[in-house]
């Protein structure tokens, strides 16, 4: 999906800019379908030894189905995600995402797989006031 070789922040902030494909395989077997690519931007920093910040963006459109009548439904996603990877095994932060010992390089696949998850409606309607298959 996104690397980014972390042996260049040593020069500053990197920009993540990507366009995922709705086919890609870091997508498959989602309970969505992605019907638009993902667009992925945003800013990747180092934040202290051995950990890395990164702010971004997810934009797409997927496909789910209703939770009354099971018609598809096209949902707009529009994410702001910020997320911190780290070396350290017993990090505090339950939400930080941890990353092999003295790695050069980070796949941001899992996270934006796992913030496109978490930004897709659990249980989306069709419409407000939809009956449901009765």
């Amino acid at each position: 999906m996104l690397r980014v070789d972390l042996r260049a922040l040593a020069a500053g902030p990197l920009e993540t800019d990507a366009v995922v494909r709705p086919d890609d395989p870091g997508l498959a077997d989602l309970e969505f379908t992605p019907i638009e690519p993902v667009r992925v931007s945003g800013r990747i920093m180092a934040s202290g030894p051995g950990s890395f910040y990164w702010e971004g963006r997810l934009q797409t459109r997927v496909r789910a189905p209703c939770r009354r009548c099971l018609t598809p439904v096209d949902v707009a996603i529009d994410e702001t995600v910020d997320l911190l990877f780290t070396e350290d095994q017993g990090a505090d932060d339950p939400s930080a995402m941890v990353i092999a010992p003295r790695a050069t390089e980070l796949d941001l696949g899992d996270a934006i797989r796992s913030e496109l998850i978490l930004a897709t409606p659990e249980f989306p309607l069709c419409r407000e006031d939809c009956r449901g298959i009765c």
